[in-house]
């Protein structure tokens, strides 16, 4: 089993922020395992689906990105989800538009999901897929997250969404090694 949890805001107001990267990860991915991702559970949107004989949970936690540990926590208890297969996937203001980080742990970065989800299991030994949204020229980075991508960034957004689905496509079935190989 595998669960892949996509970070970010619920509400309409949110959907196409830089900061709800995670979720539009798994919109884009739940299609392509054949799954939705609408069902509520654990605080969470929520898919489950079998994929070449792989159990796959997909969330989208709507607690909001900074209390984000509390669903995934719910969901990582129930399926007794050992850390190794699950996998957070959220922005990353520190790399540029369209880069792509996987790790098998590491920090947190001062990504508040991170955060919350470190903090609920106790623990930063969980993979992670970052997505890199860049900083902004100039201003608050508080409300550079929040802001909508241009529309000269939309087709890197949308190449940086297939490559992530890709990788993930690689952690699942290959493992976390050959998917950093592949994609770091």
């Amino acid at each position: 089993m595998k669960i892949i949890v996509g970070l970010g805001n619920p509400g309409k107001k949110y959907v196409k922020t830089r900061h709800n990267l995670g979720f539009m990860v798994i919109d884009q991915l739940a299609p392509l395992f054949d799954m939705e991702c609408n069902n509520k559970r654990f605080q969470s949107l929520f898919g489950k689906g079998v994929l070449e004989d792989e159990e796959i949970i997909l969330l989208k936690p709507q607690t909001f990105m900074n209390l984000s540990g509390v669903a995934v926590k719910e969901a990582v208890n129930m399926y007794k989800c050992a850390f190794q297969d699950l996998m957070i996937i959220g922005d990353d203001l520190d790399m540029p538009l369209g880069k792509m980080r996987i790790r098998r742990c590491g920090g947190c970065g001062g990504h508040r999901g991170l955060e919350s989800v470190a903090a609920s299991l106790g623990s930063t030994n969980f993979p992670r897929l970052r997505v890199g949204i860049g900083r902004p020229p100039a201003g608050d980075p508080g409300n550079y997250v929040l802001s909508t991508f241009s529309g000269e960034e939309e087709a890197i957004v949308k190449e940086s969404l297939d490559k992530a689905c890709q990788a993930l496509k690689i952690w699942i079935f290959e493992g976390i090694e050959t998917c950093m190989n592949k994609f770091n």
